[in-house]
């Protein structure tokens, strides 16, 4: 009799985002592999709500403790708890009845949960890069030490993950991540002057969340993801290239020290990459769009425009500086984000803005979580001050 297959119980982190709602798709789509134990939102309390009804979770959290009456009452007749504020994150990722996380918490707001994961032993299908960026000598640590397996959500990184899949990761010379380079590949300064967000939030390829979208845009999606590579993979910086692919067919490849280079190759869905990593280490069958390889005569690489993107340059410079830099670049990044998809700061000031405050962050070598948190702190400050004296002098 053939036995079956042990319900993978999931908390998902930023259910109401775009990695979340696709999340719970493929929980939808396999009721017999995965289910919905924990769902957690910032604000988004009306598509919380629709989501628990739907998926009948052990509990939900909302981070905005205003929004908590309305979420409680609207779950009342269901045997759902209802928690508040983000403490309650750290307390439901610890619990037994969790069997992975999936942090898609965007941004710097989700190092605290992804840290208390780690802590609490768990399997993290990791979504949000910036956990890596501002603390991955911290997480990598912890994870050694408490048993917690991290394995990669982000399309390349998953892709690294499976090339890597058998290998032994001393024989890695290096690894390529490719970049789609996004709505305004081969643009020049002169044609971004006037760039709104409304275009930046056009991607060719890829449906996101607005944040991701614009970091794409810029290549900052990319930096972000070299740094992330390096704690993922335990690299060094020189082993770590970006490529730009428009097609977004390869998300990513793997050069061998004997020459040999893996690529992992698939239609743009990240719903593959969720799937794999709650499946990990088997695979699922679905019903995804398969790739032809007809439809493509011709797939294309070419070096990154640093100059003209320079985020992808100023996220390389904080990857080989280490220390606290690459953390102050991330809260300087989301800060300008924010103000672009807000009109008040272009696009190419963006980059302007996130330089200014890497300069002005005291420098910290080896910082404790305390001190990533302060740097955060000031680095926003700095940030938002820029953005303040540029709006007063259009």
């Amino acid at each position: 009799m053939k036995e079956t297959a042990k319900l993978k119980r999931i908390a998902i982190l930023g259910s109401t985002g775009s990695i979340g709602t696709q999340a719970l798709e493929v929980i939808a789509a396999h009721p017999q592999l995965f289910e919905a134990e924990v769902l957690c939102a910032h604000s988004n309390a009306t598509l919380l709500i629709a989501q628990a009804k739907q998926f009948k979770p052990n509990a939900v959290v909302v981070t905005d403790e205003t929004k908590y009456t309305e979420v409680k009452e609207a779950l009342g007749s269901l045997p759902i708890k209802v928690f508040a504020g983000a403490g309650a994150l750290a307390d439901v990722v610890a619990w037994d009845s969790v069997d992975i996380v999936i942090t898609a918490i965007v941004g710097f707001a989700g190092l605290h949960s992804t840290i208390a994961a780690v802590k609490a032993g768990k399997r993290i299908a990791l979504a949000n890069k910036e956990t890596l960026v501002v603390a991955g000598d911290i997480v990598t640590r912890l994870a050694s030490e408490t048993g917690a397996t991290v394995i990669p959500v982000d399309s390349e990184h998953s892709a690294i993950f499976q090339c890597l899949a058998g290998e032994d990761y001393s024989q890695v010379e290096k690894i390529i991540l490719t970049a789609s380079g996004g709505p305004f590949l081969g643009k020049k300064p002169n044609f971004l002057v006037n760039v709104k967000a409304s275009h930046a939030l056009q991607h060719p390829n890829w449906t996101m969340g607005a944040k991701i979208t614009i970091d794409s845009a810029t290549l900052m999606n990319k930096g972000l993801e070299m740094i992330e590579a390096k704690w993922l993979f335990g690299l060094e910086n020189e082993q770590i290239d970006v490529v730009i692919h428009p097609q977004s067919i390869i998300h990513s490849m793997v050069q061998f020290t004997d020459s040999s280079v893996k690529a992992q190759m698939g239609l743009p869905d990240m719903k593959l990459p969720i799937q794999y990593a709650l499946a990990y280490p088997g695979r699922v069958h679905n019903d995804f769009k398969r790739l032809d390889f007809k439809e493509f005569s011709k797939l294309s690489f070419e070096q990154p425009d640093y100059k003209t993107f320079r985020n992808l340059a100023l996220a390389k410079d904080a990857m080989y500086k280490g220390g606290n830099a690459p953390g102050v670049l991330n809260a300087a990044n989301e800060v300008v984000v924010h103000a672009f998809l807000q009109n008040r700061v272009s696009f190419i000031e963006m980059s302007d803005v996130i330089e200014t405050v890497g300069t002005r962050i005291a420098f910290i070598e080896q910082p404790t979580l305390e001190d990533h948190e302060q740097s955060d702190k000031e680095a926003r400050i700095r940030a938002a001050e820029l953005v303040k004296k540029s709006q007063l002098s259009h």
